[in-house]
């Protein structure tokens, strides 16, 4: 219960708030950041000898503010934090959490979160810098994680944070909560954030499940309350939709060593009946506003596997249209490498390779690109070429599980009799 590896997974799964908190406090990103950080270290050095509180974020929230009150004091700068500076409070930080669940509510910390991702979403800064912030500073990705998102090397992305940083420092942007039509104009990137931070979460294997596992329930949870705030928005309902259908497989989807188990082996009675009920009475009601947009296409399509008992009740050609639709309002190399997956099972390997290949040049460092490539070459019996993208998919794989399932592959074409120097993947 105090190994550091749930220490992590608590100190993940309570950034948002925790930071959301801190921001209000002290309103300058970099003091609540810092704060943050402050709290992390002294959790680590104390959790382990007297166990974990009773609430973690609240802990992580009044350490974190004490500490930095402290270091304020001792720099003279009280002025800056004057609405603080007569506080008396500053109690010893090794046992603040005895009182805090009397003296703290989780509302009012928790909706911080919302109000945090459109505070970073301010029109300043360009829509990318927007989002990357975002996930930085609400979501704690780390700069590879958000850079794999944009498809951008880890220095393009620090950059862009970096300068998103001073640019709101010098532009002296409040940290207050926006009213009514600024929130409208930033909705955009808020949900875009809210799907990232869902990806995240939803993508994690072997060691990465237990700490990235909080990211899916806490984007739905926001995705909830965006919805309370936008109920007529039909990309806010297909949006909420579309995780709801994906997070209905959650307990299906990953194997007790932490391996991904693919849709077409997944054991469909784990799925959660009522997630999925609720995502697909909210994507109908979205549809019916005939104001189609990418997440409503996405949830349409997470609804047709969600509606088929067994994969081969799999409507791929309704699928192929709809990833058509998406194609259409939203191009992207990635999109259609999507599609080529259900074009496949429609129009075969070899009309799917024909969308593939051309994406090369966008998709060169893609991890999925090379794996469906290689998929799509072996069943075309093309085996030497399916070798080739194989090895290429995993060097480019994130984690270990990504790597092993490609292996998967290669060990069938040896199984297969194929012959070919591939000892140097295994």
């Amino acid at each position: 219960m105090t190994d550091i590896a749930w220490i992590d997974a608590a100190l993940t799964s309570a950034r948002p708030q925790a930071i959301g908190a801190l921001l209000r406090y002290f309103h300058d990103l970099d003091a609540a950041e810092e704060a943050y950080q402050e709290a992390c270290l002294r959790a680590l050095k104390n959790w382990p000898r007297n166990g974990p509180p009773r609430d973690v974020v609240a802990w992580l929230i009044f350490v974190g503010r004490n500490v930095a009150i402290d270091a304020v004091r001792r720099r003279g700068r009280q002025q800056h934090l004057k609405e603080l500076s007569d506080e008396d409070a500053l109690s010893d930080v090794g046992d603040v959490e005895e009182d805090l669940a009397e003296r703290l509510d989780g509302a009012d910390y928790r909706d911080d979160i919302l109000r945090l991702l459109f505070v970073c979403c301010h029109p300043e800064l360009p829509a990318t810098q927007q989002i990357a912030l975002a996930l930085r500073v609400v979501c704690g990705l780390s700069v590879l994680q958000i850079s794999r998102a944009f498809l951008v090397t880890e220095s393009a992305m620090e950059q862009r944070i970096t300068r998103a940083k001073a640019r709101i420092a010098a532009a002296n942007v409040p940290f207050e909560a926006p009213g009514a039509r600024e929130r409208e104009e930033r909705l955009e990137a808020v949900a875009a954030v809210i799907y990232l931070m869902f990806n995240e979460g939803y993508s994690a294997t072997g060691e990465h499940v237990a700490a990235r596992a909080p990211l899916c329930d806490e984007a739905v949870r926001l995705a909830r309350l965006l919805l309370r705030l936008f109920p007529g928005e039909p990309e806010v309902l297909g949006l909420t939709a579309l995780l709801l259908v994906q997070h209905a497989r959650a307990a299906a989807r990953v194997a007790p060593d932490g391996s991904i188990v693919l849709l077409e082996e997944q054991d469909r009675t784990q799925w959660n009946r009522t997630l999925i009920l609720e995502g697909l009475a909210l994507i109908e009601k979205a549809l019916r506003h005939q104001r189609p947009g990418p997440y409503q296409m996405q949830a349409a399509i997470a609804s047709m596997h969600a509606r088929a008992a067994r994969i081969e009740d799999t409507d791929w050609a309704e699928i192929d249209r709809l990833y058509s639709v998406l194609e259409n309002l939203q191009p992207s190399p990635v999109v259609t490498l999507n599609r080529a997956v259900a074009a496949s099972k429609v129009h075969g390997a070899e009309a799917a390779l024909a969308m593939v290949e051309p994406l090369a040049p966008h998709l060169s460092s893609y991890f999925y690109f090379f794996g469906v490539k290689g998929s799509l070459l072996m069943q075309l019996g093309r085996d030497a070429e399916a070798r080739t993208a194989f090895r290429r998919a995993i060097a480019l794989a994130a984690t270990v599980q990504e790597a092993a399932h490609i292996r998967m592959h290669l060990d069938r074409l040896l199984k297969d009799g194929t012959t070919g120097d591939i000892q140097g993947s295994k």
